[in-house]
């Protein structure tokens, strides 16, 4: 490894889980958004001098990838999905601003601020804000759906109620524990899940939403959690929606607007 590899891996190291996660959110599928991950080191392992280093490193890799994404154009994974929704899904990407999505999974999800979001589509400042505020009105306009929580927080359980409620979506209810969260998925099947990864009693939201999807069929998840690197490390299956802890409303809002896009998650292994 010569010095200016190392020396890269060493800049782009610290990001990547989080252009995994980028990645995912906008493909809407693990398989699919590590794809696109994996393209964006090859190509600076091809040539290092794609790699800004007058940027920030998270935005001169996430530059990169938007290259080689708008290049391909921009490409969603919908082979898992019945086609009925699948002809549903194209159907709402297609009537969406073009790169609004984009910038504002870069502005919430990703934490970061418009002139970064303008040097990473390489756009004008003034464009990515307004790129940013028409996603939040389309994205205002979605299909609401039935959301079930598991979180043991009570605070942070009432907050993503509330959140999810203002979206004008129906919160099913929120379960604390395992248990609780396989009963409640029983009794009303939601559309979308949001969950903490450490429950109540040492029981794992992972575990509970994997059962959930073994019994109720696939559905978008989105996990919440203080560690979110572990889950985002591409060496197993992995959720294709995760925000991190301690979140904001705007992360929240923009995840669930994203995960209602999608009808399929993969299963997750610990």
């Amino acid at each position: 490894m010569t010095n200016q590899t190392a020396n890269l891996a060493d800049a782009i190291g610290p990001e990547l889980p989080y252009l995994r996660r980028y990645a995912r959110a906008l493909t809407g599928s693990q398989r699919t958004g590590d794809h696109y991950a994996a393209a964006t080191l090859e190509a600076l392992l091809g040539d290092a001098g794609l790699f800004d280093r007058s940027q920030s490193p998270k935005v001169a890799l996430f530059k990169v990838f938007h290259g080689i994404w708008s290049s391909t154009g921009a490409p969603v994974e919908t082979s898992s999905i019945d086609s009925n929704l699948e002809q549903q899904v194209q159907k709402r990407l297609s009537a969406l601003t073009p790169n609004s999505r984009e910038a504002l999974l870069l502005h919430t999800v990703e934490s970061l601020p418009l002139d970064s979001v303008a040097n990473v589509m390489d756009i004008p400042r003034d464009e990515a804000k307004e790129l940013v505020e028409i996603a939040r009105r389309e994205m205002a306009d979605a299909h609401s759906g039935k959301v079930m929580i598991i979180e043991d927080e009570a605070i942070i359980s009432m907050d993503l109620e509330g959140i999810v409620s203002e979206m004008g979506h129906k919160v099913t209810g929120i379960a604390k524990t395992h248990k609780a969260a396989v009963k409640l998925g029983h009794s009303e099947v939601p559309d979308l899940i949001l969950a903490d990864i450490q429950l109540a009693d040492n029981s794992s939201g992972i575990d509970a939403v994997n059962e959930l999807l073994t019994d109720l069929g696939q559905r978008p998840v989105i996990f919440i959690t203080a560690f979110p690197e572990r889950l985002l490390t591409g060496e197993r299956p992995e959720p294709a929606f995760l925000i991190s802890k301690p979140y904001n409303e705007e992360q929240v809002r923009s995840a669930v607007s994203q995960a209602l896009f999608f009808a399929s998650t993969e299963t997750l292994t610990v």
